[in-house]
């Protein structure tokens, strides 16, 4: 049996399932308010831990520095 005409046709039939699969991902890059709103304020909670982080760190480079 010769099976070189699925070779031919292998890239477009994986190609049409990755597009079907891809098809359901569409909705993720869509977020609520909440989520905004919930991801604001963790935003700002990192952004307090970062500056509290950076100025131990000026602390210690201070110390080892003289």
């Amino acid at each position: 049996m010769d099976w070189s005409w699925l070779l031919v046709l292998a890239c477009p039939i994986m190609m049409i399932f990755m597009m079907f699969g891809m098809k359901g991902h569409h909705g993720h890059g869509k977020r609520t308010e909440l989520q905004d709103s919930v991801s604001r304020s963790e935003y700002e909670v990192l952004v307090k831990e970062n500056q509290a982080i950076q100025k131990q760190l000026n602390q210690i480079h201070e110390k080892v520095n003289g």
